[in-house]
């Protein structure tokens, strides 16, 4: 029977006396369980010495050195060997080293410091939240560096049972971005094990509620969160680093989003939670930060790569021995070079096949179309083996199609057909619009039918685009209605950070307030921008809580808040149960009509029936004008299934629209954003027959659904 949550054995067992050192093998790289013991490999193209390093479960000490022969531990640049009589629960590392040294700029070797595996599954020492500084290496009294951070041979039994990958189709797609900790750290999430894989766990039947199809959870693997140097300067408290865009491992889940501590209980708590999930019907995508690690520049800590091999692992002048910083933290990682681009395949690999997850997010994934060089390729060789490795072939793959050196890849991020992007101009253009700006709607109404303009061109379809109006980065719903600009004094940096253009409207008032005026006007936006969000062509993608208003209080980067800013508070849920009903009955509304999730764009035409009637204030002549704040979009119905007419109004006056004209049919209403709640949106079966079947008078930045329907 394999072992699901059972204990490891005990830590005292892992080493036994006649353990033995033999030259092992190069492939696969990392370490490697065998009958009797444990093969260990590891890359190091400029190395001259590599040395294994193991120790005890908990303990700095190393029980054992062994110094790998060049002549028989090595096979090209792949360095290895077995030992036997060690099983699992092992902690490990390699002390590397190149004598001599004539370009120390260049190969930062270090044989004092002990360094990560890059392929280990599991990391020792992180398994408390905001714990010991695990990053920061510290002297004895003989001036040894005490590295705190050790690779881990973790038991990776688990019972999965029957499952596999659910590949839903990602046109019906329903994505929840989402960060582990701070999704139940609130104690008002009333879980048992908060800020953990399982605290997750607990919230799924709350998930199915709300009717997502997959989270998108944001970075975990590990990362260190002490590596924050500032303080907030409104409370005196230490910052973390909460989002996590700061790796230390590709492979290793972080050890304190486990609820115990024991060795092997962040890999079986992570597989739990998937499991789960899928028995939901719940997807997992994961985040994964693939431009750059935590190492930073050349004056930040040594884990592995830099230590293992600086020119493979980093784009870096040859000359000098900078990184180049296209990700905006120190350092870029060099994924394009072959070895690189190996373990990022090894990687994903690794979690579809043995950690079951339905597909990843790539942040800043422009820079991994860059070169050594750090040049923009037409054709880059990483993007192209993802796209067509047959591992990943169901699995779904999302770019952030950016980077922080300014390349904007919206649209034309290089993908063989397979890649799906962030659509930052659906968000921007959505808020510019919602916000009242002028000669936004022709921009609208492209965003709508799926951004044709960024995808069809090379082939791809409306689903390739992954709408959204707010994410991680940046403000909250609740905060995009109610600030004009960012408050970010807490993240210690002086209101420098994030985002100065945010693109939001406080509708009259600047952050909290018992204007009721301004209130209901907030009200009403928020519903806009979820009523576009959902009936338009692409995947919509929401960020926590903004299902039930979550606030930041107009922080915009709250990457360092591990706090009541980030955190969400589930009292809400509750105190806006009219906000989530709102969200839940749109999730369901989607799921119902395909004419929401198309395979393929609109077609507009004279040779066929038209897919898509746009309209204005008049029926069928839309106003694309620059003054022009109106749109209407009707969508022809499928087989057995409504017709969908959407009316958008972002003008500071009512307007009335002409209704179109239905045979056999009658229009009924289904949302009315203007409306308060339960009126706003209507169940499935109670929408309401509308008493002019002509016009349809809209107030003031608001959105109206109505449904043509057989006569009842």
């Amino acid at each position: 029977m394999k072992r699901d949550t059972a204990e490891l054995q005990d830590p005292s067992d892992t080493i036994r006396p006649d353990f033995e050192f033999s030259r092992g093998r190069p492939l696969p790289l990392g370490a490697t369980l065998t009958r009797n013991g444990i093969n260990f490999s590891i890359f190091s193209r400029h190395a001259t010495s590599v040395t294994l390093v193991i120790f005890r479960p908990s303990e700095h000490d190393p029980i054992g050195e062994f110094a790998l022969d060049p002549r028989y531990n090595r096979t090209g640049d792949v360095w290895h060997a077995f030992v036997g009589g060690i099983d699992p629960g092992i902690e490990y590392g390699f002390r590397v080293d190149r004598v001599p040294n004539h370009e120390p700029q260049l190969y930062r070797f270090d044989r004092r410091q002990v360094l990560i595996d890059p392929y280990a599954k599991e990391l020792s020492g992180g398994a408390t939240w905001g714990g010991t500084l695990h990053l920061r290496t510290t002297q004895d009294s003989a001036s040894k560096p005490v590295i705190l951070r050790h690779s881990l041979v973790a038991d990776q039994e688990f019972d999965w049972g029957s499952d596999q990958p659910l590949n839903i189709h990602l046109a019906d797609s329903i994505i929840y971005e989402m960060h582990v900790r701070g999704f139940t750290q609130h104690p008002s999430s009333n879980v048992k094990a908060s800020g953990t894989f399982l605290g997750v766990l607990e919230k799924i039947p709350y998930l199915r509620e709300l009717g997502v199809t997959a989270v998108e959870l944001m970075p975990i693997t590990e990362f260190e969160e002490n590596d924050n140097p500032r303080i907030n300067p409104l409370t005196g408290e230490p910052l973390r680093n909460f989002w996590g865009y700061h790796p230390i491992s590709f492979f290793a889940p972080k050890a304190s989003y486990a609820s115990r501590s024991q060795n092997g209980h962040p890999l079986r708590e992570f597989k739990t939670l998937v499991k789960a999930l899928h028995a939901a019907g719940i997807e997992v995508i994961l985040d994964m930060v693939f431009n750059h690690t935590a190492e930073g520049d050349e004056r930040g800590p040594t884990f592995c790569f830099r230590g293992l091999d600086n020119t493979t692992y980093y784009i870096i002048d040859q000359d000098t021995g900078k990184y180049a910083n296209f990700s905006g933290c120190g350092n870029t990682l060099n994924c394009n070079h072959p070895v690189v681009h190996d373990l990022i395949l090894d990687c994903l690999r690794y979690w579809v096949t043995e950690m079951h997850v339905d597909g990843f997010r790539f942040d800043l994934a422009s820079i991994l179309g860059r070169g050594r060089d750090g040049s923009v390729l037409s054709n880059p060789p990483v993007l192209e083996r993802i796209a067509a490795d047959p591992v990943l072939a169901n699995t779904k793959l999302i770019a952030e199609a950016w980077d922080a050196a300014g390349l904007y890849q919206v649209g034309h991020f290089p993908n063989w057909g397979r890649w799906a992007e962030w659509n930052g101009k659906f968000r921007d253009d959505i808020r510019r619009f919602l916000r009242g700006d002028p000669g936004m709607v022709p921009l609208l109404a492209t965003r709508m039918a799926g951004s044709a303009d960024l995808y069809q061109y090379d082939g791809r379809t409306p689903y390739h685009s992954i709408n959204f109006v707010t994410s991680h980065d940046g403000f909250t719903l609740a905060d995009l209605v109610a600030y004009n600009r960012k408050h970010n004094l807490a993240n210690g940096e002086n209101d420098t950070d994030g985002m100065d253009e945010n693109l939001s409207w406080n509708c009259g008032e600047e952050g909290p307030t018992q204007d009721p005026d301004v209130l209901s006007l907030r009200r009403r936006q928020t519903r806009n921008f979820i009523a576009i969000l959902f009936f338009s062509q692409g995947v919509p993608m929401i960020l926590h809580g903004d299902e039930f208003g979550r606030t930041q209080l107009g922080n915009n980067n709250a990457y360092c808040q591990d706090n009541e800013i980030s955190w969400v508070n589930w009292d809400l849920r509750n105190q806006n149960a009219d906000l989530f009903r709102f969200f839940r009955l749109l999730i369901q509304f989607r799921k119902r009509h395909a004419a929401l999730r198309r395979r393929t764009f609109f077609q507009e035409g004279n040779s066929h029936p038209a897919d898509v009637i746009w309209h204005g204030v008049k029926c069928g002549q839309p106003d694309w004008s620059w003054d022009s704040r109106t749109l209407g979009m009707q969508l022809a119905a499928p087989d057995g299934q409504d017709e969908v007419l959407l009316l958008a109004n972002s003008h500071w006056e009512d307007h009335e629209f002409e209704l179109p004209r239905l045979m056999g049919k009658s229009w009924f209403r289904l949302l009315d954003t203007s409306l308060p709640s339960p009126s706003d949106i209507l169940e499935e079966g109670t929408e309401c027959r509308v008493r002019r079947q002509d016009a349809y008078r809209v107030c003031s930045r608001s959105v109206v659904v109505l449904l043509g329907r057989p006569h009842s």
